[in-house]
């Protein structure tokens, strides 16, 4: 019976999974607020249902108490999040919420599944990050100091940076987070926030040669200390969301392409300066060469990909925890092997939804700093998006970086919240300026 249950809701979860993704994109076709509220409400329905039913299943599996209690804390918090965004902010983006709140629930149940020890944990950051994050909309709107502070935004970064190249823990081969009094984070998943907010206080003083010079060079830094670290997942993130923000400040090609160009000679010099570098470019052009050591992680994903097939294993059918680090970067293939490739294509959709979204708000912003600010995170999210997707399926070669609101890891959890709340709160202020003129035009 219990066979049956977990076969059934499979398909249930695909479509439900379908329905939201639908709703997602349907939202944009509408400009009546009324029908745009009623695509929301229905996006709710639907995450709610498939929440419901995975964590049904992952419960006749266990037989754990702890399951319904944690499932129950779960409705709980989704529901507060949901309905007192709504409170504390009249002019809120519902659909921005709505696909926060999506990616953490499909998180959550992938996290439940290969372990429910780390997947409370992870429970606890969220809310924490969620209730601490709140204010981000409203210091958006409240300090108006924010562009002139440019040069703070580039001391924070290279500093936490630079003290993780000089003192950070080391992970597969790259100096990643530092420890103070027991506590792990990794500094570059907040220092790319600021790192926006720098580049985009410089363009918005000017884009003449001489600041854009200046702010290249301090740019560089930052990249450079990241390679110094090996961390170059990140310095990849770093360079191409700099080299993209210059060109929409400036409209210049010749920077774009040059930007490109030196990023191409960099990628070449550090695969032949790192070994561990030139270990993941092997295992990305051939897995099966090295199939017990080096290509183990990513041949593992591909079995995983290939045998959930379309439609998935279902719900603890599979086994994700062959594949090393799998709550991680990996995470993505063990959505597709048990959740199918059709889920997996989802999450796809509603990351680029979200991206889609953060190019509207930059698109309808006034301010440079602003319209900055808007497209330099949404740059930096959709490649980290593209950066874990790609590893995982082997488009491009593994870079270690993490699934926003999808994978394990608290650093990457809070510094996403700060990222979207940081677009609500541009989003926010936008609305409320258009209410104010539509007031003052009806006087």
């Amino acid at each position: 019976m219990t066979n049956l249950i977990i076969e059934t809701s499979k398909y249930l979860m695909i479509l439900l999974m379908t329905c939201y993704t639908y709703f997602n994109f349907r939202f944009f076709s509408f400009r009546d607020l009324w029908k745009k509220r009623a695509i929301c409400a229905k996006q709710n329905q639907a995450m709610f249902l498939m929440h419901l039913l995975a964590y049904l299943i992952i419960y006749l599996k266990t037989g754990e108490l702890r399951v319904l209690v944690f499932y129950a804390a779960q409705v709980i918090f989704f529901l507060a999040y949901i309905y007192l965004y709504r409170l504390l902010y009249r002019n809120v983006s519902r659909l921005l919420v709505n696909n926060a709140c999506m990616l953490l629930c499909v998180g959550l149940i992938m996290l439940t599944r290969i372990s429910l020890n780390r997947a409370i944990r992870q429970f606890v950051i969220i809310a924490a990050s969620a209730v601490i994050t709140w204010l981000v909309p409203w210091m958006i709107a409240h300090v108006w100091q924010l562009s002139k502070a440019a040069w703070l935004y580039a001391a924070l970064g290279v500093s936490l940076l630079g003290a993780v190249c000089l003192i950070g823990t080391t992970t597969f081969g790259a100096q990643l987070s530092l420890q103070i009094h027991g506590l792990s984070f990794q500094p570059s998943e907040f220092v790319k926030i600021s790192f926006v907010f720098f580049a985009a206080a410089m363009f918005y003083r000017s884009t003449r040669f001489p600041t854009v010079a200046v702010t290249t060079a301090v740019a560089a830094v930052h990249v450079l200390i990241l390679v110094l670290s090996k961390d170059l997942g990140s310095a990849l993130l770093f360079f191409v969301t700099y080299v993209f923000m210059l060109f929409v400040a400036t409209s210049n090609w010749i920077y774009l392409l040059s930007g490109l160009g030196c990023g191409g000679l960099a990628a070449s010099a550090a695969y032949l300066l790192f070994p561990h570098v030139q270990k993941r470019v092997s295992a990305w052009a051939d897995p099966w060469a090295d199939i017990d050591r080096n290509g183990y992680q990513i041949a593992q994903s591909l079995f995983a990909i290939g045998t959930g097939g379309w439609f998935g294993l279902g719900l603890y059918q599979g086994m994700p925890y062959k594949i090393p680090v799998v709550e991680k970067d990996f995470i993505f293939a063990a959505i597709s092997e048990e959740l199918g490739g059709i889920f997996a294509l989802c999450v796809i959709l509603i990351c680029i939804g979200c991206f889609l979204q953060f190019m509207m708000v930059a698109g309808s912003l006034r301010a440079s700093f602003f319209k900055l600010i808007a497209f330099g995170l949404g740059t930096v999210y959709i490649m980290q998006v593209f950066l874990t997707i790609g590893g995982v399926i082997k488009f491009i070669p593994s870079t270690g970086v993490t699934l926003p609101f999808v994978s394990y890891g608290g650093s990457s959890i809070f510094s996403t919240f700060l990222l979207f709340n940081t677009i609500q709160g541009l989003y926010i202020l936008k609305r409320n300026e258009e209410d104010e003129n539509e007031e003052n035009g009806f006087q």
